[in-house]
C-alpha cells in the first residue's frame, strides 16, 4: 500500500467517526472497506498500471464520504471532498480529475466510460454477488427507514431488489461478469424463491380470509354469542356460589353437632344438669335439619341418559344436558349432533333451554338455601334462648331454696 492510500484510508476513518450520521447504517466505513477490497479483487485481474490501481483505490475509499453532508448529490460532494484532500499532498490535476470522475460514475444509473470507472462501479456494486447480501441489503433498508426516505415493508424490498438484479444493474468488467455474474444469479434466484413463496402464503391469507368472512356470515352474530355466553358463565358462577354457602352451612351444623355430642349431651345424664336437656335438643334438631336441607340444595338430579333417533328428528331432546346422552354410545351421540348441527334455530332452542333449565335449578338451590338460612338462624336464637332461661331458672330455684329468702317470704 502507498503512503497516499494509507494516508486516505486513516483520513476517511477520522472523518466516518466524527462527522457520519448515525443514521448510515449501511454508507459507512465498513461499507467502504468492502469496496476498496473489491476493487483490489478486480484490480488483481486486470491489466493496469500501478498508477491508474492507485487511482481507482483512492476513488473507492472516498466515493462515500460525501454522506457527511446527506444523500443528496454525495458522489458530487464526495469528488470535491477528495479534490481537497488529494490537494494537500501535490497530486497531479489530472490525476485528481480522474479520481473525481470514478467516484461520479459510482451515481446509480450512470454508465462508466473507461475501465477505471467500471472497475469502482462494479465494487460498489459486489454486495449484490456476495453471501453476506441478505444482511447488507436489510441494512440499506433500514438506514433508508431512518432517514425518512423508504417505508417498504419487507415484501416491497424484495420486490424493487429483483427489479435492480435483472433489470437496473449489470457488472461491466470482464473478471466481475465471469466470477461474480453467477453468485449475482444465485442471490437472485433466492429472491426470486422467496418471492414465489410470499405469493403462495399471501393467497393462503387471502383464502382464509375469504373463508373466516364466509363462516363469519354464516355463523350467529356476535351479539347473540355473547348473549348465551355471558348467561351460562352467570348462571355457572351462581351455581358456585349456592354450593359454596351450602357447604359452609354443612361444615358449621356439623361441627355444632360434633361438640353438642362430645361435650355436652354425655353431660345431660346427671341431675344438676337436666335443665340444659331442652336446649341441646332445640341446637341439635335445627342443626340437621339446616344439614338435610344444605345436602337438598346441592344434591344432583339425574335423568335417563338416553334419547331415541325419533327425538332427534322430531327435535324434542336437548343434546347440550349431560343427563340426556350419558348411556349412549358415542357414535350414536355424533350422529345426533351430526343431525341437528345445522338447524340454527333448533340450536338456539337447545341453548335457550339449557339457560332456563340451569334457571330453575338455580332457583331451586336459593329456595332451600334461604330456608336452611332462616332454619339455621331460627335454631341459632332459640337454643341461645332457651340456654339463657334455663340458666335463669337454675338460679331462680336456687334463691327460692335458700332459708333466709324462705324467712322472709314466710314473714
Amino acid at each position: 500500500m502507498t503512503a497516499i492510500l494509507e494516508k486516505a484510508e486513516n483520513y476517511i476513518f477520522e472523518l466516518f467517526k466524527e462527522k457520519l450520521p448515525k443514521t448510515c447504517l449501511y454508507h459507512n466505513f465498513l461499507h467502504t472497506q468492502r469496496v476498496v477490497k473489491s476493487a483490489r479483487e478486480i484490480i488483481e485481474k486486470t491489466d493496469i498500471s500501478n498508477e491508474d490501481s492507485e487511482v481507482v483505490q483512492i476513488a473507492a475509499w472516498f466515493h462515500d464520504s460525501g454522506y457527511i453532508k446527506g444523500e443528496e448529490n454525495h458522489e458530487k460532494e464526495s469528488a470535491l471532498i477528495a479534490a481537497d484532500f488529494l490537494s494537500k499532498y501535490q497530486i497531479s490535476d489530472k490525476k485528481i480529475e480522474s479520481i473525481q470522475n470514478c467516484i461520479l460514475a459510482t451515481k446509480f444509473g450512470k454508465r462508466p466510460n473507461t475501465i477505471l470507472e467500471e472497475i469502482i462501479k462494479d465494487a460498489d456494486s459486489s454486495h449484490l454477488a456476495k453471501d453476506y447480501f441478505t444482511e447488507v441489503s436489510e441494512l440499506l433498508l433500514e438506514e433508508l427507514k431512518h432517514q425518512g426516505k423508504s417505508k417498504q415493508s419487507g415484501k416491497e424490498w424484495r420486490a424493487e431488489n429483483v427489479k435492480l438484479f435483472s433489470e437496473q444493474h449489470q457488472y461491466y468488467t470482464r473478471y466481475a461478469v465471469e466470477h461474480w455474474g453467477p453468485k449475482k444469479n444465485k442471490n437472485l434466484l433466492s429472491l426470486l424463491k422467496k418471492q414465489k413463496k410470499n405469493k403462495k402464503n399471501q393467497k393462503k391469507e387471502i383464502v382464509k380470509a375469504r373463508l373466516k368472512a364466509k363462516y363469519k356470515s354464516e355463523s350467529p352474530e356476535r351479539s347473540i354469542q355473547t348473549l348465551f355466553r355471558v348467561t351460562l358463565r352467570n348462571h355457572i358462577k351462581l351455581s358456585d356460589i349456592a354450593d359454596t354457602k351450602a357447604n359452609i352451612l354443612l361444615s358449621v351444623n356439623a361441627i355444632i353437632i360434633s361438640l353438642a355430642l362430645a361435650n355436652l349431651i354425655p353431660k345431660l345424664d346427671a341431675v344438676s344438669n337436666r335443665h340444659l336437656m331442652i336446649p341441646s335438643l332445640i341446637l341439635v334438631l335445627f342443626s340437621v335439619v339446616s344439614i338435610i336441607l344444605s345436602i337438598m340444595s346441592t344434591q344432583p338430579k339425574v335423568t335417563g341418559g338416553e334419547f331415541t333417533k325419533e327425538q332427534v328428528k322430531n327435535r324434542k331432546v336437548n343434546l347440550l344436558f349431560f343427563g340426556n346422552f350419558y348411556k349412549m354410545p358415542y357414535d350414536r351421540y355424533q350422529w345426533a349432533i351430526d343431525e341437528i348441527i345445522n338447524d340454527k334455530s333448533y340450536v338456539y332452542n337447545m341453548l335457550t333451554k339449557d339457560l332456563y333449565l340451569l334457571g330453575l335449578v338455580l332457583k331451586k338451590k336459593y329456595t332451600l338455601l334461604k330456608i336452611t338460612y332462616i332454619v339455621f338462624t331460627i335454631g341459632i336464637i332459640l337454643s341461645v334462648v332457651a340456654f339463657i332461661v334455663a340458666f335463669t331458672g337454675i338460679d331462680l330455684v336456687e334463691q327460692v331454696g335458700n332459708p333466709e329468702i324462705l324467712e322472709k317470704i314466710t314473714e
